[in-house]
C-alpha cells in the first residue's frame, strides 16, 4: 500500500509501512529524508511495518546508492513489526552494516521503540 515519513520534533523521522512495499516508494522516502537532512543531519528512524506483506518483486532492490552516500546520517534505527519480519527487515535495514545500531522490536513495543531510538 506504501510508504510515508513524517518528522517528529528535532531528528527523529517516523517512516510507516504498509502492505507491499514498491520501489518507487521506497525512493520518494528517501528523496524526502535527503531534503530533511540539511535541517539535521543526525537522524533517529523508527520504522513502523503495519500490515506488511513484504517487496515488490522485479524491482531493483540491490541499490545501495542511498545507503553509501547517506547511510551515516542516520544515528540508530529502530523497527517495530510483527515478529515472523524480524530477519528480513533487519536484513534490509543493513544491520551489521551500516554505523548505526538497528534494533528490533515486535508489536505492542511501539513505546519500548521510541523510547530506544531517541536515547
Amino acid at each position: 500500500m506504501g510508504a510515508s515519513i513524517i518528522e517528529q520534533g528535532g531528528n527523529l523521522r517516523v517512516l510507516r509501512v504498509t502492505g507491499l512495499l514498491k520501489k518507487s516508494e521506497l525512493d520518494s522516502v528517501q528523496s524526502a529524508v535527503i531534503n530533511q537532512q540539511e535541517s539535521n543531519p543526525n537522524i533517529r528512524l523508527l520504522v513502523i511495518a503495519d500490515n506488511f506483506q513484504g517487496w515488490e518483486r522485479g524491482a531493483d532492490w540491490g541499490d545501495i546508492t542511498f545507503f553509501s552516500t547517506y547511510g551515516d546520517m542516520i544515528q540508530k534505527i529502530a523497527i517495530v513489526a510483527p515478529a515472523r519480519w524480524e530477519i528480513d527487515l533487519t536484513t534490509f535495514a543493513m544491520a551489521g552494516l551500516r554505523r548505526a545500531p538497528v534494533k528490533f522490536f515486535s508489536e505492542g513495543q511501539l513505546a519500548q521503540a521510541r523510547a530506544w531510538v531517541i536515547a
